[in-house]
């Protein structure tokens, strides 16, 4: 039988170069757990200036009871983003991607005793590995579990990508009958070997056993009457076992859990699963945590999953890279339709080789992930168009939606499209299914210009099934006032924003998902936003997971059929004295609300309550609204002056106006002057000029129609006005040509010395 051994300990680490391969570590070494990463504190912390680099873990392996006619396999779970493996100094694998699992057979380099594992690993910006841009931090470690596996010399086979060894898929009829499909690869199997394959059910009783050829290893089984995964609604999960059989011994075993399932996506009626119209109505989550970084514990994975159940989403993105076993695992249980994608993302390399690396990462992703019934969608990009639009772009995504296809005609392909891409792009009929990122009320425009797009959407596509991809804004739960504003990154402007949104969305049944941008805070350490850097402050929790904001209250009210009531701006503790507006959530239909436990006002409502105009007196008052035993308490203070730092006084993002109204269009040639800023110019060389930063942010935010800052424009550093700038469809709007719009912000560019750092020095 298969013998497995997590490498959790007695790892050394470091960041030194090595002249050579290590074969021990010195004092210099630090000695680390796994999962582990070098960027849990410095890729959290602003500045764009996180350590991107090549690192070393080092390791004995003591095989002492190495074992004649058994095979060693070393897993990863994952290493971020390009590692290569030695033991001893001989170099034994090369894996370059750094969310996928990768194994590699190292039982003809090992020797009977102490032996060196040694993994080289690198998070250094690469033109050849995706992502290459991308707004959030790229952890580098060994971020996921590493495993030795002993195996018997004949076994179920892990393959080239690490799929688990046994494959299921079934099919639904319109009758509820099903039929099971199961297929195992043995590695170095005997004429008289068979495979046991056993269905249990949810309580442990054994269904069938079926029996086959080793060599042939696949059959079918038809239940008459199946129970189906329903979603959240009764995730019900098979349990599918497959041993290998030689004489009266069990040489392998291998298992996975299965949901019967059938769905499909109709334009006009959005998802269906088992016949039934589901709408889709969830959040994104990115995999990583304050002070950790994405070396998640299975702990943190099954704390994060929990929170999505409590919030009442029906449907997770996975978003932008494969994510951890143990979460797709908990998908499966919790019912959660998934959408799974790779790091295909912001920007196409021109290289050949990046190419086969997002092939080779949706390869992975696939063939990793097949068994679980929580995935129904394979996403193939995500906005990746930001860092301009290349020729090759369409070819390179017809190839991998037809990589999808091959590889598994069961679900669907999609893709998240950037706000700007227009409508009638090509791009948009390249997978099953598209949606769109849209932050309209946030980064620019009006809250109901996202009911104007999509309803505009559907009616010129009506046979095209269309999501949202990604919608949300930033909540900071220090800044607060009764009268909340776009931009001015409140609490209270989050939990508006998506009243707006939730809205909105139930109106629209025809989406076929909906995504919040994001469950949690996330790091990006480029950014520096509503006076917090170092992350995206745009989660419904913090980054933490120790604050739920009021956003996320509003969410559980109309997700989470558990009666509840939630007050909202508890952290708006100190208020104007006069009257008071307080705002609850509620999933219950009418609410009493109390001072100082003096019944005040009563109201019907659904889901959002407002009691305007709630007489209060200076000083401490309780608040209590409730309905028959559910009730939520708040204590606030009234008083003529509120604390200042209520206010966000950073200087705000740039506009959206027209920038270039007042501006004339030079006529002759560019030219260039030495010495002054350009269009050729990078934007993180541009961005480090207080005055060319101004320049560029109010370019880009008119072309793209989104309030910026230069921090928000950090990961397109290596880029230049000359690739971001270039959008046709603004360019019509604003009644220019794209070489108008380059040739105005280069002379605006032009105006611009170049400081160097001596004459900065001596002014």
């Amino acid at each position: 039988m298969r013998k497995e051994t997590v490498l959790t300990h007695n790892w050394y680490f470091t960041k030194l170069p090595q002249k050579e391969i290590p074969d021990y570590a010195d004092k210099h070494w630090k000695k680390v757990t796994l999962p582990h990463t070098w960027n849990a504190e410095d890729g959290q912390d602003g500045g764009a200036d996180y350590y991107r680099g090549v690192c070393y873990y080092l390791r004995e392996l003591n095989t002492f009871d190495l074992k004649e006619g058994k095979e060693y396999i070393l897993y990863f779970g994952a290493a971020s983003y390009d590692a290569t493996v030695y033991i001893g100094k001989i170099e034994v694998a090369r894996h370059k991607g750094g969310y996928s699992a990768f194994s590699v057979n190292i039982t003809s380099y090992l020797k009977k005793g102490k032996n060196t594992l040694v993994v080289k690993v690198s998070n250094a910006p690469c033109d050849d590995i995706y992502p290459g841009l991308a707004d959030f931090t790229f952890y580098g470690g060994l971020h996921r579990p590493v495993t030795l596996i002993e195996l018997p010399d004949t076994h179920f086979d892990l393959g080239t990508r690490c799929h688990p060894g046994l494959h299921v898929f079934s099919d639904v009829t319109e009758d509820g009958a099903a039929t099971l499909h199961l297929k195992s690869q043995v590695r170095h199997p005997d004429t008289a070997d068979t495979v046991r394959y056993t269905v249990s059910d949810a309580c442990g009783h054994t269904l069938v056993e079926l029996y086959t050829s080793a060599a042939r290893s696949e059959c079918t089984y038809r239940l008459t009457s199946p129970h189906l995964w329903q979603g959240v609604e009764d995730p019900y999960l098979y349990t599918v076992t497959a041993e290998l059989i030689r004489h009266n011994e069990v040489l392998d075993c291998v298992s996975t859990r299965h949901g019967i399932r059938r769905f499909s996506v109709d334009p006009a009626r959005g998802f269906l699963l088992n016949g039934k119209p589901t709408p889709l109505r969830g959040v994104s989550r990115h995999q990583d945590l304050l002070g950790v970084g994405n070396a998640l514990t299975p702990e943190d994975h099954m704390r994060d999953a929990a929170i999505i159940r409590e919030i009442g989403a029906n449907t997770v993105r996975l978003a932008h890279y494969q994510h951890s076993p143990e979460f797709y695992d908990l998908c499966d249980a919790y019912g959660f339709i998934v959408w799974a994608e790779i790091p295909f993302i912001s920007k196409m390399s021109d290289s050949e080789a990046a190419h086969e690396n997002a092939l080779s990462q949706l390869r992975e992703l696939i063939e990793q992930n097949f068994n679980h019934a929580s995935i129904c969608f394979w996403g193939i990009a995500n906005e990746i168009t930001i860092g301009g639009e290349k020729e090759a772009l369409p070819e390179r995504l017809r190839e991998l939606n037809q990589t999808v296809k091959r590889l598994d005609p069961t679900r669907l392909s999609t893709m998240a499209q950037v706000s700007m891409l227009p409508i009638d792009s090509e791009q948009n009929q390249i997978t099953d299914l598209v949606a769109y990122n849209h932050y309209f009320g946030w980064y620019g425009g009006k809250l109901t210009d996202n009911e104007a797009w999509l309803d505009r959407f559907h009616k010129r596509h009506p046979t095209r099934p269309l999501g949202l991809s990604e919608y949300g804004c930033e909540g900071i739960v220090t800044y607060h006032g009764d009268t909340p504003t776009m931009g001015d990154y409140s609490e209270a402007y989050q939990a508006l924003y998506h009243e707006h949104m939730l809205r909105i969305i139930g109106e629209r049944p025809w989406l076929w998902g909906t995504y919040v941008w994001n469950m949690f805070d996330f790091g990006c350490d480029a950014r520096n936003e509503g006076g917090v850097t170092g992350r995206n402050n745009k989660g419904l929790v913090s980054f933490d997971r120790k604050i739920r904001k009021d956003a996320f209250y509003l969410y559980k009210a109309y997700w989470n059929p558990e009666p509840m009531i939630h007050i909202c701006g508890k952290r708006y503790a100190i208020r104007p004295e006069g009257t008071a507006t307080i705002r609850v959530y509620s999933n219950l239909p009418t609410l009493i609300l109390s001072v100082n436990g003096i019944e005040i006002d009563k109201k019907d409502g659904d889901h959002v309550f407002v009691f305007d105009k709630i007489p209060v007196v200076e000083g401490v008052q309780t608040v209590s609204v409730h309905a028959g035993d559910v009730r939520d308490t708040a204590v606030f203070t009234f008083q003529r002056e509120i604390p200042a730092h209520y206010r966000l006084t950073e200087d705000a993002a740039h506009g959206v106006t027209n920038w270039f109204e007042d501006k004339t269009v030079p006529q002759t040639p560019l030219t260039f002057r030495e010495g002054y800023y350009s269009i050729r110019h990078t934007l993180g060389d541009l961005l480090k000029s207080k005055a060319a930063a101004d320049v560029i942010t109010n370019a880009f935010a008119t072309v793209s129609g989104m309030r910026l800052k230069p921090s928000m424009l950090m990961m397109l550093a290596d880029e230049t006005p000359e690739t971001v700038l270039k959008n046709p469809e603004a360019a019509e709007k604003l009644g220019m040509t794209e070489e108008q719009i380059l040739s105005l912000v280069h002379t605006e560019l032009q105006k611009i010395k170049i400081e160097t750092k001596s004459s900065e020095a001596s002014d």
